[in-house]
Order: C-alpha cells, then structure tokens, then sequence
C-alpha cells in the first residue's frame, strides 16, 4: 500500500495544475525535542547505500539461480517453478510462470535509480515472459503484482524516454502486454453479481471445460475491491473503458452490501447473490487494501464518489475497530462484539493510510505498538494476540510496517521513524539475509528460515526503504507526480484530468453526514502540530513499554491505570461504575498527581489485584497421531497440534481411532468429491485456499470422524516449529464435533507415503501422555525348534501346520515361511539338541529407532 501525500478540496477545477499548491505543508524535517539526535546526512547516505547492496543481493539472486522463474527459493539456490515444487495451496496461484519477481521488481529498479538494469529487466521481459500459460492464477494477485508491475513499468519507460536519453526504442509494448493481460483477467468478471472470481486460467479463462477453475462460489472483499486502481489506469492508458467499467462494478456492489447500521463490510462474499460468508470486521487480512484503493481512486482518479464512500467507512473503523493503539475485528451486524483475540500483520499498512488521511495520532499510536511488537519478536509475526503474544510465527518479510514507517516520516519530519527504518535494515540483515538472497522466517520465534522470497520484498520493501532514507533532491523524479498502489507500483496521477469521472458511479443518493477537519482538506504540519513540535513523541511515550520490552518488572499488589476519557464521555465511567471500578480524576489524586501533569478528562483506576508476569508464549498441549495398523504396531508416532473448537481429544479416554482417507478436493476447500469413502473413516487434508472451520465443517458433513490437517509449507516440522491451536473463522464452530488435529509437512509427508504404501493404515489420535506404548516392549520369546529333513520327507498330505524352513543355501541361512501342515510342533538341531528360536529380533533387544527419527517419541 502507498500513495503520495496529497489531496485537494472536491470538485475543484484544474487538478493537475494545482498538485503542487496542493501538496502537504510543512513536511521538513524537525528534530526540537524528538528522542534522540537528528540522523546527520552522511548516516542517512550510508544507510542507503547498504539498502541499495541488499536489493543487489536479493535480486542478484533471483536473475543468477532463479530467472526465468517466478521466484527464488532463497535456501535451494534455485527458482521455484510452479508443478515442479510441492504445492503449498494458495500461497501458488500467485505463480504463473511469467517471471513474476522480474516484472513486480521493474519499476523499483528505475527509484533505485539502477536505469541499466532497468531497461535490461525490460527486454528481458518482452523477450521471455508469456502470458497465454495454461496456469490457474489468483486474479488479486495477478492484477496487483504482474498487471501493477507492467503499468509502473510502463509508467517509467515513459518518463525516461519522454526525457530523450533513455528507452528511445521503447514503443509501449510493456502497455501492450498489460493490455494482453487484462484481457485474460477480464473473464473472471462474468458473474451474475459483477463480484469477479477469485482464480482464472490464463489461456481458458473461467468456464471453459479446461480451466480447471470456475467452481468458486466466494471471494474476499479485498479480492474483489482492489481493481480499480490497475483496471482504471489500463482504461484511461489504453482508451478501453471496459477495464475500469469492470472494476468499479466490483466497488458497487461491496458498497451496497455494506451493513446499512456500521457502515462496515465483512471478510468474505458469495460472488453470485453477494451474500456474506464471514461477517468478521477488521483492516487486516481480506480487507485491508479495500479500504485503501476506495482513497485512492479517489487520489488517481478525481471521483468524490471513492472519497465519500472511503470517508464513511473510516468513521465507522474508528468508531468500532479503532481501540488505539489496538485494531481489532469486530462482527459487522454487531459492531460491538470482538470476534477474536489477536491481529494480523497485514494491518501494519493502516496507519500510513491515516496519514493519507490526516488522522496521524491513532496512526502514530498503532506504528508505536507494531514497533514495540518488533522490538520484542524481531520482526512482526504474522498474527500476535491483543497481549502481544505470538499467535502465528511465520514472517514472510512482509513491506507493511516499512511502509508506514516511510508516511509517518514523511509525514512528521521526526527522526525517530529514521531510527526506525535502521532497526528494520538491521534485522534483515542480521536474520533474514542467507547466502542467495533473502529468507522467510519460518517462526520469528526459533529464527528458523522458510524456502521462499516473495517478490513484494523486492517491489516494496526496497522502495519504502530507499525512499525513507532519500532526499526529494536525491531522487531523479518527482516522486510526488505518481501515487503507489498497493504493491508500490506507481501510477501517475495526471491519469485523473485524462477523462471525466464515470457516469453513475454514486450507487444512492448522499447522506449528510458529519465532517470533520480533513474530509476534504489536506493536512499539514500546522494543523497537526500547533506550536507543538515533540507532538508524536508525547503520543508515542504513552506506548513506549507496551510490551514490557526496556522496562524492568516490578511486582506490585497495586497498580495504578491513567485513562484517557472525554470530558463529555461519561458512558464509559458510568460502565465501569456498575463494574464496582471507581475512578477519580487526576486533580483530585492530591499527592499523586505532579503539578503540571493534570491532563483534563483523565482519571486513575487502582487495580487491587496481584500482578504476575505472564509467560511470552501460551503453552500449547501437544497431541499425537500414532500408526496402530501394520507394519507400524504403534511404533510411529507423529507431534500434532490442536485446535480450539472440535472435540476435545484430552477428555477421550482412548483416543479417537480410524483408518485415513486422503480428502477429494486436498484442500476440502470446495464440494467434498469422495465423501463415501470418507464416511466413518479419519479424512487426511491439506492447509491453504479457506479456514480451517471451513473445512472441517465440509468434511463432518460427509462423515468423517476426525481430521488431520496437513501444512502446506514445505520442510515446516515439530522439531523446528513451535505448535499452536488452529483457530476457528469468527463464525460459530459449536456444531463441529469430531476431533482435528495439525501436522506440519515432514510429519503430514511421512502419514501420506505410508497411506500410499499400504492399502490400509489406522491411526489413533489422542493426547501425548495417553501414548500407546505397548508395541515399545519387545515382543515375548517364541520357542521355535527346527531339525532338517531329507528332501521330499515332508509329504503334502503329511503338512498341517506353518513351520519356518531353514534352507541352507551356499553357507547362507534364507529364511522362508511357507504354509505346511506338519505333525508335532518341534524343529531339532542336528545334534538333536533343542534351542530357542527369535522371529525378527531377538529376546534382549527391543524394536530399533534412532533417538533423532522424527516418527518416535524419544
């Protein structure tokens, strides 16, 4: 997400002309009373100079192992080719086989000022890259990151070659391709509602019998609302309507099924009634970039309509899911109700879209606590609880917090956002960076690395990095001339006199509603800070020990909590008056207010209550799936995770146990294809594509008795990764009974070939301290005697038994078992001499496994 910072007042004439009279006031650097000393130019130089050889790194890396692939595996050394990887689910249809790290990374090429690579990275391009693959794609994907990344490509040959040095054979074939390209996108918009599907097959399209694809029946609302800035400029470039028309059909349709009394929208919706199918409320995950593309179409494209749509929705994210410095998901039909306990990274993007906005200290409140969250994890997890603890570790280098951390500077002039962006240069270096580029971290908690690098991290990461340590002057374009989509690729904003706004856009008559200061004016410094100049750094002090990082702990029976309330506000002291809390203002706390320090409106709550630290983590319990059936006899045992909702398999005496059956669609994420055969048996699925609620509920209904779920990032493992409880999708999970457990890959890969080895394997599913662990013992003695006979002394008509023969073979011992029926049950030596007989091991030696084997249970 990102945009330039700027707006003007509506409905005035010359946009274009206006840009720059209309551009943030006051946006110098200041550094009376920030935290710490100001960066001297030469640090910030040097700091920029090492981004610049990160990015060479990273995408060094990519152009020598990995192009023409889509991306780098960074741990292989190699290019992860869609069909010759282990499938991850989802997290694939981002891959099309058209050299996706090359084309989202052009434009970032011409801001770091690298115009060589940059048009080598072009021809390279028009040579190479197909886009008619007989691939299923994600259409959001493809349109922010392939779509996105030829336009901002296309956008920077035309400025370089408008300047009559650079690109002069450049005839617009990268406008060409994206032309190509929305044509292909195009056929994921036939749907009743105008809603688009979320995949496509590049060369099929969607109903054609070989796209693989067209079963769909929901979209998140962030899929569905983040077109209009891609679509309309291809529209308003090409002079083909068709593209924007599209796009902003999509942007009705959300808008009307908005909930009418918060004016919010939910996570996901039936692309052919336009129904909801989860009703959870946030700005993160599924829908943030919704929220951002309806500001700046407004910005790109100089239609009221987006602004008054954005402005409506941003009261009602402050009203219910604003709780600063927290950003929670609420129930949209009933705003007041959290529906779950911990946040996503993905809202990290929200405080520079308030900057947008001019809301900077709700913004500087949320960077402050993302900040502090990195401080304590290293980088931002990919879900933490509303305690700050880790709720998913997985961190994919994701741009988000970088991006604000850019707005707020640009936005502040503070230092403090300089040291900042230090900090995250630092740890990328210090833990992401491996021999061949850049890595995943698996789990922010154990440092372990994850095979991949997206290409965001080269199309935003680099961009919001190099920017926040450039000068206006350092850069060799007006960087305020474009506005950023949300993969930072940037469009020029002259796109907004190229054509009227579209006809019938408003879905409804306006509704008056309150304004407020920015609803239609910029925002500058003055405003912001009046004679104020350490403003961000009184509102960050508040946050500063948010998460008990720098603070020494001290145990205290007593605490006491300053809340800030307004003055006219008294609903919530009445609240918590009928909760026996009572509080009283700071000016009549005598000896412990200090004078100077009486802020009006704030009061002191005294908790009576023993303060304890808390652990970082929350304990997870583990469970086991344990292989019964043989050859396994109990002897494999596999560390699986829980989930909150479900059967608790702790209560089961016994355990839960059945024979496997791989689920038809593997992700269970559509119709369920084999529920016959997974009636009454333990249904095997794959991770990605929908929630495990989902899921699970697909799967009881076609009478599964238990689930286990299999992760679908490659090499994840218990050994490495810490557990966690699947957590259900903001929905009701009461009705889902049967028992489901987690496995991540290496555990999942080695239930998979055994089910593939054997026609039958039953597991058992129960606690870990419940084990099994009979088939640990060594098996009882079996006294088997043998004598040889003389060939053809054993008659078939003599045989009633199985015996063991021993046939003695070139000084060699064979041992055959044959079906026999033999008279007396003793086999003799040649001396006539009984002994005892061990069949597969012997007496004093229990069944063999490595301490390190991941299938035992040491």
């Amino acid at each position: 997400m990102g945009a330039k910072l700027f707006c003007w007042p509506q409905g005035s004439p010359g946009i274009a002309m206006m840009l720059r009279a209309l551009l943030l006031t006051g946006l110098l650097s200041w550094a009376n009373g920030q935290e710490g000393q100001a960066m001297l130019p030469e640090e910030k130089s040097k700091i920029r100079d090492q981004i610049v050889e990160m990015f060479d790194h990273a995408y060094g890396s990519y152009m020598k192992y990995a192009y023409p692939a889509d991306e780098l595996m960074p741990l292989s050394c190699r290019g992860r080719v869609r069909g010759l990887e282990p499938n991850r689910g989802d997290i694939d249809d981002s891959l099309g086989k058209f050299s996706l790290t090359l084309i989202d990374t052009l434009d970032t090429l011409v801001v770091l000022n690298k115009l060589d690579e940059f048009e080598d990275a072009v021809r390279r391009t028009l040579r190479d890259v197909r886009l008619d693959n007989d691939v299923v794609v994600s259409v959001f994907e493809t349109n922010i990151r392939v779509l996105g990344g030829l336009l901002g490509a296309h956008t920077m040959a035309d400025m370089l070659r408008q300047r009559g040095k650079r690109m002069q054979w450049y005839r617009d074939e990268l406008l060409h391709m994206a032309k190509e390209l929305g044509n292909r996108l195009l056929p994921a918009f036939n749907t009743t509602s105008g809603l688009p599907y979320p995949r496509v097959n590049l060369r099929y399209g969607v109903l054609n019998p070989l796209s693989r694809t067209g079963t769909e029946s929901d979209t998140c609302t962030a899929c569905a609302g983040t077109m209009i800035l891609e679509f309309a400029a291809l529209s308003r470039l090409s002079g083909e309507a068709v593209f924007e028309e599209n796009a902003r059909k999509a942007l009705d349709v959300l808008w009307e099924k908005r909930q009418r009394g918060s004016d919010l929208v939910g996570t996901v919706i039936n692309i052919h009634n336009g129904d909801w199918v989860r009703r959870d409320s946030g700005v993160g995950a599924g829908i943030d970039s919704y929220y951002e593309y309806l500001m700046k179409a407004y910005v790109l494209l100089g239609d009221n309509v987006y602004l008054e749509r954005f402005n409506t929705h941003y009261r009602a994210i402050m009203k219910y899911i604003s709780q600063p410095p927290l950003l929670l998901n609420v129930h949209m039909h009933n705003p007041t109700v959290s529906v779950r306990s911990w946040m996503d990274s993905l809202l990290a993007f929200f405080p520079g879209l308030q900057v947008l906005r001019g809301d900077l200290k709700p913004a500087i409140e949320t960077h402050e606590m993302l900040y502090q969250v990195t401080k304590q994890h290293k980088f931002l997890p990919e879900a933490f609880t509303t305690e700050f603890r880790v709720h998913w570790g997985q961190h994919p280098l994701r741009p988000e917090f970088a991006e604000s951390t850019y707005y707020l500077y640009k936005a502040t002039g503070d230092p403090y956002y300089l040291r900042v962006g230090q900090s995250i240069v630092e740890k990328l270096n210090a833990h992401a960076r491996v021999p061949c580029g850049f890595a995943a971290v698996q789990d922010v908690r154990t440092g372990a690395h994850e095979d991949r690098m997206d290409s965001f991290f080269l199309a935003e990461m680099f961009k919001y990095l190099y920017l926040l340590f450039s000068e206006k002057n350092q850069l060799h374009f007006d960087i305020d001339d474009y506005i950023f989509t949300t993969e930072a690729h940037l469009l020029p904003v002259s796109l907004s006199t190229s054509q009227p706004p579209c006809r019938g856009n408003n879905t409804e008559a306006p509704t008056a509603l309150e304004e407020d200061l920015f609803t239609y004016s910029c925002p500058s410094t003055q405003t912001l800070f009046p004679n104020n100049p350490s403003f961000a750094k009184t509102i960050r002090d508040s946050y500063k020990y948010l998460t008990g990082v720098g603070r020494a702990f001290h145990a205290s029976p007593v605490r006491g909590i300053e809340l800030p309330l307004h003055d006219h506000g008294m609903e919530p002291v009445e609240f918590l008056r009928n909760m026996g809390i009572s509080l009283t203002p700071l000016s009549e706390a005598g000896a412990t207010g200090t004078p100077g320090e009486v802020h009006k409106g704030v009061y002191r709550v005294k908790l009576v209550a023993e303060v304890t630290q808390t652990t970082e983590e929350e304990e997870v319990e583990p469970l086991l799936v344990q292989l019964i059936s043989p050859p396994f006899l109990g002897r494999t045992v596999l560390t699986a995770g829980p989930a909150k909702f479900g059967m608790d398999l702790t209560k089961q005496e016994h355990g839960v146990k059945g024979s496997i059956v791989k689920t038809s669609p593997y992700t269970a994420c559509g119709p369920i294809e084999n529920a016959e055969d997974l009636s009454g048996h333990i249904a095997l699925a794959l991770r990605g594509d929908c929630m495990f609620a989902a899921k699970a509920h697909r799967l009881q209904e076609a009478g599964a008795i238990g689930v286990i779920f299999i992760d679908h990032r490659e090499g994840s493992n218990s050994a490495e990764t810490p557990l966690f409880q699947m957590v259900g999708d903001g929905g009701s999970t009461a009705d889902i009974t049967i028992p489901l457990v987690f496995l991540f890959s290496q555990e999942g890969a080695l239930l998979t070939s055994a089910l593939e080895d054997h026609s039958n394997v039953d597991v058992l599913m129960l606690p870990k301290e419940r084990r099994l662990d009979k088939a640990d013992k060594p098996l009882g003695k079996m006294n088997i005697k043998f004598r040889l006979a003389e060939e053809g002394e054993l008659e078939d008509g003599e045989a009633r038994g199985p015996t063991l023969q021993f046939v003695l073979e070139k000084g060699e011992v064979v041992l055959e078992e044959e079906e026999y029926k033999q008279q007396g049950d003793s086999c003799l030596t040649p001396g006539d001499d009984h002994m005892p007989c061990f069949y597969g091991q012997t007496a004093a030696s229990p069944p063999s496994h490595s301490a390190n084997d991941p299938n035992t249970d040491p």
